[in-house]
């Protein structure tokens, strides 16, 4: 499971599919509606949440947006809880640069076109839940496998 903290505009169709899937799973999670993935490390900042079903909803929304965006099919109902009083979740310039370094390793393999156009970036832009801070990688990270 990758709960991307960078802008879901980044990915590609395989990705954003993925994440609409993945953040799907991680809402069934956080309502405790799934025995699986219970302690998984990507769910930590959503749980510190006063309400952890409206910050995966509000992380959802933005998603479903992009998903819009490009004419995917996604279907909004499936957000159990959608809130736009969400308070942003720090996340660290470290945490940022490890996932958009892990994201151009995927798409290199994958979708050398988009990874060509990603390594001009100079202004990684984050997903709308989120706020950078100064920091080296979380420590909720999987740094081995990428998570």
């Amino acid at each position: 499971m990758r709960l991307w903290s960078i802008s879901p505009k980044y990915l590609d169709k395989k990705g954003l599919l993925a994440l609409w899937r993945e953040s799907l799973l991680a809402q069934k999670v956080l309502a405790n509606k799934t025995r699986g993935y219970r302690k998984h490390p990507q769910l930590e900042r959503f749980k510190q949440q006063r309400s952890a079903l409206a910050a995966i909803g509000f992380y959802l929304c933005a998603i479903y947006k992009e998903g819009k965006k490009r004419r995917y099919n996604f279907t909004k109902n499936k957000i159990i809880k959608i809130s736009k009083n969400i308070k942003p979740i720090k996340v660290s310039c470290g945490q940022i640069a490890f996932e958009f370094r892990h994201l151009l390793a995927k798409l290199k393999n994958r979708d050398r076109k988009n990874y060509q156009a990603l390594l001009k970036t100079k202004n990684i832009r984050l997903h709308p839940l989120f706020i950078r801070t100064k920091g080296k990688i979380e420590q909720w990270e999987r740094q081995g496998k990428h998570g």
